[in-house]
């Protein structure tokens, strides 16, 4: 769930049955217009400008967060980083509009369409002629066929992440010419559009040695406006050259060097003047805003038109002179180690001072991230395996008032999402929602009665080591280990006491952009800094309760309003364990969490809120089933028949026993779904194919395993000569425009949400 903007696709995404209640979801629900989708809530911010208007040369120094292990972006440690490459310096025959919708590339495709159908499918690329790699060669067929034959899934020596789509094709063939490629489908393929992007070169997709390790550290070969230059491991950087051999719209920028720089010091590296562009946290944002326009930012009370730096030496000199008066009489610090004291504070007020002017020639430009925040349900075992307790949760949810929290105090339209399967804009898009149902306290109630859990029924005391019911029983109580975050022990189950200390206003908007850190390893692709859904990343076979022992905790704190009384059934309290992340940057998983809490507590439900490290959050407990609530984050799709299929796929039963659930990390799946899925890809009627779609998604709906929320905030830093490039939404980066305005040039403004 994962792109320093994200990728061009989500590569590859319990046995709980739905009520007969839940399939009688009407059959035309979901249907309807392709003017459903609308348009993108907020629009990109760029800065745009004419080609004119931005001078020619320039190096544009770019935050990401990794220097990635592959430049491959089929293997699967793939990362943001990996993609970012890609789309500078690959082909793509098709990249995605400000809407999230696939428009051919015509630098490198006259035309694609479908020619034939009967027998077979058959899909004709009339390639530019003037499309040539960086070596000379003209890309044609041999590249086509040579990538099919890497990604068929038929050859295991190839190590590949994904092979949906290649493992349709039959045949690749040269077509009339030496600028036309037949592909050739054994079973029809509406999603045709998403292959061949990006296209490799037969170099690196010809043998399996070469597809393995020969574009791990470098790519000799390439066919974009830009090409690799060096990578600097040590320093943490890729540049970017313009490639000479470049035939489309020449590029403005020479150079574009990507420096891996975690998020918590970008503001500081901006104001070094080390940067150009970075995508930053809220923190970070408001400081940029602060300096441009001279407020105080999060000093500053309501009203106040003091600037940060004074505001900053107000606070500091203030607090100095409290701590002072506090320690009068008690034999507190001598003359001197005040004054060191002092020294510092005045050294922090000075170099505070001094990047605030340093920010002043950035901007915040601020779009929507395509991709969505959900609540996850996991359905394997345990009170949520019952449909009704699952619908009950979201029937809780104000998903109006999420939307607020999270994005309102960014300046971002505060919608909550209505698909699973696409974003406003997008061609699928439809708000399907009303196949579960808004907020509604009462039937959340009524819900959770019919499924035998009763208000203030009888709750037996538990014997050591006996699991409450939906909570992770072996765990609870148990002190923190390694895995806690700040080492606090034991847990605190909200609804249960009133021990939990105070906690900061949740409505503080400071601080809730970044759903957590990013999420990384070996054998996961990438994602999007914050709670993503790792790309590519299949759950292990099911072979433990979702309750089972857990790897860490840490006491959360507790939101007023909490449960009064305990719903219980069979002498067990309701009580869900909802994992969190609890790294830099998870504050508004936080906040949400808290929020969501505050909710399901009106109701009845008890909560158990379970913090844990960041680098186990997706392998030990998402992926692995160790949760019962869990927020995370999936990246929109321009074609979710194939890649949200994973995701929704009813578990099936492996050789072995296990459970095989792809990236269903919620457990929870039907025929019908996989039904309509497999309907909508074998279909070339495109609003056909969308109609099914949208069937499938009011019944994921039904279903109640995963509740979309928000549209995740997407914030960039930006130099305010820089045009062409910032918060990029929905559209794939035009690498080739981006530059340095002319002095006395003026980009256009393109304010988020309007």
């Amino acid at each position: 769930m994962t792109h320093d903007g994200v990728g061009p696709r989500a590569v590859l995404r319990s046995v709980a049955f739905l009520t007969a209640g839940a399939l009688a979801v009407p059959l035309l629900a979901g249907c309807g217009s392709a003017d459903e989708a609308g348009r993108p809530l907020a629009r990109q911010d760029v800065a745009p400008a004419a080609r004119g208007q931005v001078a020619e040369g320039g190096t544009l120094r770019w935050a990401v967060d990794t220097v990635p292990d592959t430049f491959n972006t089929f293997q699967s440690d793939a990362d943001a980083t990996t993609t970012r490459v890609a789309q500078a310096v690959l082909p793509a025959m098709y990249r995605l509009d400000v809407n999230g919708r696939p428009q051919r590339d015509a630098d490198y495709l006259e035309s694609a369409k479908v020619v034939d159908t009967e027998p077979k499918q058959v899909v004709l690329y009339k390639l530019n002629q003037q499309a040539v790699w960086s070596d000379g060669r003209e890309i044609g067929a041999a590249d086509f066929a040579a990538q099919w034959r890497a990604l068929s899934g038929k050859d295991s020596a190839y190590w590949t992440a994904r092979n949906a789509g290649y493992d349709r094709i039959e045949k690749i063939e040269r077509g009339a010419n030496d600028l036309e490629v037949r592909v050739t489908f054994s079973r029809p393929y509406a999603d045709w559009r998403s292959l061949f992007s990006p296209l490799y070169p037969k170099d690196v997709m010809g043998t399996p040695d070469a597809f393995n390790d020969g574009a791990r550290r470098k790519l000799k070969v390439t066919a974009g406006p830009f090409l690799v230059k060096k990578v600097d491991r040590k320093a943490k950087q890729v540049s970017l050259t313009r490639s000479p051999r470049w035939w489309g719209r020449p590029a403005k920028l020479s150079e574009i060097v990507l420096t891996a720089v975690p998020r918590g010091e970008r503001a500081t590296a901006l104001a070094a003047g080390k940067l150009d562009l970075a995508e930053v946290d809220p923190t970070a944002a408001q400081r940029v805003d602060g300096a441009a326009n001279g407020t105080a930012g999060p000093l500053a009370g309501p009203g106040s038109g003091r600037t940060a730096a004074k505001a900053l030496r107000s606070w500091a000199l203030a607090h100095a002179a409290d701590e002072e008066e506090s320690e009068k009489g008690e034999g507190g610090e001598d003359a001197e180690d005040k004054a060191k004291a002092h020294t510092k504070l005045t050294k922090a007020i000075a170099q505070w001072e001094q990047q605030q002017k340093a920010l002043r020639a950035f901007e915040v430009r601020r779009s929507l991230e395509p991709a969505y925040t959900q609540l996850a349900l996991n359905g394997a075992n345990g009170p949520l395996a019952d449909e009704r307790v699952r619908r009950a949760v979201a029937r809780a949810l104000d998903r109006k008032d999420l939307a607020r929290l999270v994005l309102k105090p960014l300046g971002l339209p505060a919608e909550p999402v209505g698909s699973h399967l696409a974003l406003a804009g997008q061609d699928v898009y439809a708000d399907n929602s009303g196949a579960l149902g808004g907020q509604d306290t009462t039937e959340a109630r009524a819900l959770l009665a019919d499924a035998g859990w009763v208000l203030g029924g009888p709750v037996k005391e538990q014997k050591k080591g006996e699991k409450a019911a939906g909570s992770a029983g072996k765990a609870a109580g148990k002190k923190a280990d390694d895995d806690s975050a700040d080492g606090d022990g034991g847990k605190y189950i909200v609804g249960e006491d009133d021990k939990a200390p105070a906690r900061k206003d949740e409505d503080d908007g400071r601080q809730l952009a970044q759903d957590g850190k990013q999420y990384k390893q070996r054998l996961h692709q990438g994602g999007a800094p914050g709670a993503y859904a790792p790309k590519g990343t299949a759950a292990p076979k099911d072979t433990a309760s979702p309750s089972a022992t857990a790897a860490a905790a840490k006491g959360s704190a507790a939101p007023a309003g909490a449960v009064t009384k305990v719903l219980a059934k069979n002498g067990k309290a309701l009580s869900l364990r909802f994992v969190l992340p609890s790294g830099p940057g998870s504050e508004s998983l936080g906040a949400v969490a808290d929020r969501i809490t505050r909710m399901l507590g009106k109701v009845g439900i008890r909560t158990e809120i379970t913090k844990v490290s960041d680098a186990s959050y997706f392998k030990d407990h998402i992926a692995s089933g160790e949760y019962d609530l869990a927020l995370y984050s999936w990246p929109a799709s321009a074609f979710p028949a194939t890649d949200a299929r994973p995701i929704y796929a009813k578990p099936v039963p492996a050789a072995d026993g296990s459970l095989s659930v792809e990236q269903n990390y919620t457990r929870v799946g039907t025929d019908q779904v996989d039904q309509l899925f497999d309907q909508a890809i074998s279909t070339l009627d495109a609003d056909k194919g969308r109609s099914l779609l949208r069937k499938a998604d009011s019944r994921i709906w039904a279903a109640a395993g995963s509740i979309p929320l928000y549209q995740r905030p997407q914030l960039t830093a930006v130099r305010k000569t820089v045009a062409n490039a910032g918060a990029f939404g929905f559209q794939t980066p035009v690498y080739e425009d981006m530059g340095f305005l002319k002095k006395g040039a003026k980009a256009a403004g393109s304010p988020a949400g309007k």
